[in-house]
């Protein structure tokens, strides 16, 4: 019975019960999730005999030792000494910091490793699909090409990286840079690569990204308040970047003693995927992390109050800003902000088109900047000038396909102004002032030969579609309130608008009629009034017939009739328009733009816009 029971307790198996997170922890843990190195690392140093507790204290000795042993598969061996090398960069190199370069090593090691396994282990990667190792594999090699290439533009020694003909040598390493995205080999080099992962933003709903291959980052070029250019418009000053690294050979054995690598540096808003080694793999990418960046560096939450106000900084002049690099093919979105506002207005909107792949594919975002403070009649005919100059500035002959068929969404005042930029105003304009102004033959002779220019304009060529959001199209009483009248009365505009104005409100102005004493109005504020001159003519002009416009309207109380109906600024009945191809109504205040309903009907217009395009 002993000896039985000696029998028994040299039993070497066991079962128990394991939680299906544990499972998965264990499955799936690795040196980057979990900080320690994976169960099938461990499985392969125990094929070895090796301790793992060694490995890990000296890991880029073990991932050397692999190098020659036998019984493990390439896939095997490759993969752990990526993993090997990346624990070493991330644990043996960095703590001293007193060798840069030895970590560049490490990180370059890895990424070595990790692109032999993916792209020269005799296994195509379209094979391992689902395999958790290949997941894993490809995360080393980003994660070591994020921190590599972080590490290599932090260099004081940064010649190198635009000249072709030079390379930065490490201890172990020579590396070289091409430069593939448009930005760098147009301008300077941007300050350091910052990897989106290390970014974490408020204000945005979503970040949107692509998985694949490559370590999703942005070019920082710490921009800060001073964003307005000579020209009048610029493309972001925080690209998004995906860098790759590669390795000299064609072949397995050529790539794992090779000692060069080349950094690239692609743009991913350009490039869907790539060929690597004969094998055509989707490219990684980050599209929201370079728009946020620009907005939390702009300030423009400070800047548009003091916008308003016509302060000694403010604009002068629209800015025009491309969140994409100009695509000759791609359809343009013009964005208009409203009065007191900025591009910070439509951040979850753009975010959300840069997000969805068939839109971004087809159409490019550019955002509006404007001096709020200014009149309606100044805007229009400025931001008209900055839109045609930008245009003639990437495509001086018009043919390409994004000057034609363009859209353009307006917030508030940016959706009056929308309005008027895709319309002709004749005389309409003219005769309309006069009209309410009751001028008799020889004042109105007079005002239309002083005025006939300043107030006559036309259409915005190539606008084929508008939208138009919670838009004052016929004024509000809200800018007759008495604080909306205190907040005009602080406003500060430029003299030569003041005296121009200054000169049409003597003309208009009858000596023998008390009710035409009043003051023309001069500023934004005023401008929306449902009851000023101006506002009032350009409710009815007609809108180009070439266009297709539609409404987005906010409510605040859905159980009123809808004629009652507004979002606590703008009344639902001077927010319709009549002719509009489509009228959504959602329950909302003044800033409806951001909520998922609008954003949502904003994707159904812009897709509906694509399906409906000539051939």
């Amino acid at each position: 019975m002993l000896s039985l029971g000696l029998l028994h307790g040299c039993a070497m198996v066991s079962v128990s019960d394991m939680d299906s997170r544990d499972y998965l922890k264990q499955r799936r843990g690795d040196v980057l999730t979990t900080g320690d190195l994976s169960l099938y690392a461990g499985t392969v140093l125990q094929i070895l005999g090796q301790d793992e507790r060694s490995c890990r204290r000296q890991a880029a000795q073990c991932a050397e030792m692999l190098t020659t042993a036998i019984g493990l598969t390439t896939e095997q061996r490759l993969s752990t000494m990526a993993e090997l090398w990346l624990y070493e960069a991330i644990n043996g190199v960095r703590p001293p910091r007193q060798d840069p370069q030895a970590e560049i090593d490490a990180y370059l090691m890895s990424a070595r490793y990790a692109y032999a396994y993916l792209f020269y282990s005799g296994v195509a990667p379209y094979r391992r699909l689902f395999a958790d190792r290949q997941t894993q594999v490809r995360d080393y090699y980003n994660f070591a090409t994020q921190q590599a290439a972080t590490l290599l533009f932090a260099g004081r020694e940064r010649d190198w990286l635009q000249d072709p003909q030079q390379q930065f040598r490490t201890t172990n390493w020579q590396v070289q840079a091409q430069l593939q995205h448009q930005r760098f080999r147009r301008q300077a080099l941007p300050e350091r690569l910052v990897a989106t992962s290390s970014l974490s933003f408020k204000g945005l709903r979503n970040q949107y990204r692509r998985d694949g291959l490559g370590a999703e980052m942005v070019a920082d070029t710490k921009v800060g308040r001073d964003w307005r250019t000579e020209q009048g418009f610029a493309e972001l000053p925080v690209p998004v970047v995906t860098a790759l690294l590669s390795f000299g050979g064609g072949t397995l054995q050529e790539v794992l003693v090779t000692k060069e690598a080349t950094l690239h540096l692609l743009d991913p808003l350009q490039q869907k995927e790539l060929y690597v080694a004969g094998n055509l793999v989707p490219l990684a990418a980050n599209f929201t992390a370079g728009y946020g960046l620009w907005l939390a560096r702009s300030d423009f939450a400070r800047q548009a109050f003091w916008n308003l106000m016509g302060a000694s900084d403010a604009l002068a002049e629209p800015q025009l800003f491309l969140l994409q690099p100009f695509d000759p093919n791609r359809k343009i979105i013009l964005l208009l902000h409203g009065i007191a506002s900025s591009p910070e207005a439509w951040v979850n909107t753009a975010n959300e088109v840069l997000g969805d792949e068939a839109l971004r594919e087809r159409y490019q975002l550019w955002q509006l900047y404007y001096p709020t403070n200014l009149p309606l009649l100044l805007n229009v005919k400025s931001l008209h000038a900055r839109i045609v100059s930008t245009l003639q500035h990437f495509d001086p002959e018009g043919k390409t396909a994004a000057a034609s068929e363009m859209v353009i969404i307006g917030h508030s005042m940016g959706g009056v102004l929308a309005r008027l930029l895709v319309s002709d105003s004749g005389d309409h304009i003219l005769q309309s002032i006069s009209q309410q102004r009751h001028l008799d033959s020889r004042r109105q002779q007079l005002f239309f030969q002083r005025f006939q220019e300043d107030l006559t304009f036309s259409a915005l060529p190539g606008v084929s579609r508008a939208i138009f959001i919670a838009a004052p199209h016929r004024g509000t009483t809200v800018a007759d309130y008495r604080l909306a009248r205190w907040l005009a009365g602080l406003i500060t505009l430029p003299v030569t608008v003041l005296e121009r104005f200054a000169q049409a409100a003597e003309l208009l102005a009858d000596p023998d009629n008390q009710e035409q004493q009043r003051a023309v109005r001069f500023t934004s504020i005023e401008n929306l009034s449902e009851k000023d001159l101006f506002i009032r003519a350009a409710a009815k002009l007609p809108i180009n017939p070439a266009v297709r416009y539609h409404s987005i309207i906010g409510v605040e109380q859905p159980n009123l009739p809808l004629e009652q109906q507004s979002d606590g600024v703008v009344p639902y009945l001077s927010a319709s328009l009549a002719g509009a191809e489509s009228e959504m109504v959602i329950r909302s205040g003044h800033s409806v733009q951001e909520t998922s309903a609008a954003i949502l009907e904003i994707r159904r217009i812009l897709y509906q816009h694509l399906t409906e395009l000539p051939d």
